[in-house]
């Protein structure tokens, strides 16, 4: 790819799902979107991750149509999206035929780029994936979810790789969600990749515990290809680090990106705008600026941590955080080391929380546990505690096979069960991802259409800009801490 380090911004998609629960609204993005584009992004992270559930559930806005108006904004710009492998985007594996199907509509749509990952590192789960991205000519990037423990190390990583590589990768993505990837471990890692692996190498971190700087710069020393940066008004904190300091780090070196400073702080002078609008409706919360090396100690992602902390305090129990803290790295090492990304950072954190507020371990499972003690997530990477597994699932059968071989097709299904409201044929994905958020955006949509056709005065007729919200935004959100904090960590 030649010395000119390539970055990708995040200001579109990750860094307000790190930084305010997902809500900038598709109007908050077209202003700015002649400027994006004219700044020379490898690409822009735009969908995907938890927009599509927050675009149907909070902000009555069709995601796909999102993606059609920014393709139509961007025209000189690739589009990313980030797919969580057999889950799609939803939390559970979906059947081959609906994964085709969204890969398909994806890139139609105008996604250029798909990154692929599997929160078990478990290359089976990305199979289907990977090779529909292909066939429909989208750019495949799969990712490698990046964690310490005992079973993952440098070789663990490096032969992950590869065998992405020989499944068709076109670049390979290192995905440190949780910001553990150290400025000289990131050196070491970019520099084996680059000498033992042919495609370009994309790195993905964020600055939870403020190394993300030091990490990006060790990294580009190594040879990185690419890197992920959010422009400054949402950057830093459990977001990714500012594009701008990177870029002006790296003029008139060999890794200059070329990028122009003034076109970026135009750019940032309308997300600064938007910033303060979230601040105000409450949904950025200063403390996601801060630098917490919590995540270091107890390797929990910040998302994660911000997650218990509302478990607890639902349960009257915030005295029990430091043991709930403790409890997590060994529930992980019961659970044979999975990589605390969603959606295994939800569930060994929820099964850490119930071990410590039932005052005996393992008294109660949650469903999801004994699913991933069941293998219905995949393969573990470590040796799985075999009594605590005997405990969740008894004599059931573990399975070993790729976890969506045991599927039946199912998008025929699903396209049965909306035909009374369907009115494209992607609406039978986001069905399929998310059956009542959108449902009741369906419902909401047809009734807006015959309030529309409605003879009426001019100003009564609602704009698509007002959302229709069932609940009242106040009594709604505490609920949307607990579903999207921990989305952050993705």
């Amino acid at each position: 790819m030649g010395k000119q380090l390539f970055i990708t911004d995040t200001i579109l998609r990750d860094a307000h799902q790190s930084q305010a629960a997902t809500r900038m609204r598709v109007e908050d993005m077209l202003p700015a979107c002649e400027v994006l584009d004219s700044i020379g992004y490898w690409s822009l992270e735009c969908w995907g991750g938890a927009t599509f559930d927050s675009c149907l559930r909070f902000l009555n806005e069709d995601p796909w149509d999102r993606l059609r108006k920014l393709k139509k904004a961007l025209p000189n710009t690739k589009l990313q999206m980030l797919f969580r492998g057999q889950n799609i985007l939803g939390y559970k594996h979906y059947a081959d035929d609906v994964v085709e199907q969204f890969c398909r509509k994806a890139i139609e749509n105008g996604i250029d780029v798909i990154r692929i990952f599997d929160a078990l590192n478990d290359v089976r789960n990305l199979e289907a994936a990977i090779k529909y991205t292909k066939k429909y000519g989208g750019i495949c990037e799969p990712a490698i979810s990046y964690t310490i423990s005992p079973v993952h190390n440098e070789d663990y990583f490096v032969k992950v790789a590869k065998e992405l590589v020989q499944m068709g990768a076109d670049v390979i993505c290192i995905k440190d969600m949780a910001n553990l990837l150290l400025p000289y471990d990131a050196y070491s890692l970019v520099k084996r990749l680059k000498s033992e692996v042919d495609v370009p190498i994309h790195l993905h971190t964020h600055n939870t515990t403020g190394t993300g700087d030091m990490t990006y710069l060790m990294a580009v020393q190594a040879g990185v290809d690419i890197v992920d940066c959010a422009l400054s008004p949402l950057a830093n904190g459990t977001s990714q680090p500012a594009t701008e300091s990177l870029v002006a780090t790296l003029k008139g070196t060999e890794r200059d990106t070329g990028f122009d400073l003034e076109k970026m702080a135009e750019a940032a002078k309308h997300f600064r705008g938007v910033a303060a609008k979230l601040k105000e409706q409450g949904s950025l919360d200063p403390k996601v600026l801060s630098v917490d090396t919590n995540t270091l100690i107890y390797q929990v992602p910040g998302g994660m941590l911000s997650n218990l902390i509302s478990q607890l305090k639902q349960a009257n129990a915030e005295d029990k955080y430091y043991e709930v803290l403790a409890e997590i790295p060994r529930v992980r090492e019961d659970f044979g080391y999975p990589p605390l990304v969603t959606p295994t950072s939800q569930i060994v954190g929820s099964q850490a929380v119930l071990n410590v507020l039932s005052g005996e371990r393992y008294k109660m499972f949650t469903k999801e546990s004994k699913a991933v003690l069941r293998g219905e997530y995949g393969a573990l990477p470590g040796k799985v505690n075999e009594e605590i597994r005997k405990k969740a699932i008894g004599d059931d059968e573990v399975i070993t096979c790729r976890p969506a071989d045991l599927l039946e097709p199912e998008l025929e299904k699903y396209r049965e069960e909306i035909k009374d409201v369907m009115q494209q044929e992607e609406d039978v994905l986001s069905y399929a991802l998310f059956p009542q958020v959108a449902e009741k955006f369906f419902k909401a949509r047809l009734e807006g259409e015959k309030k529309e056709a409605a003879p009426a005065p001019k100003a009564a007729v609602p704009t698509p800009q007002q959302p229709v919200q069932s609940v009242p935004q106040q009594q709604s959100d505490p609920q949307v801490r607990v579903l999207y904090v921990e989305d952050l960590t993705i």
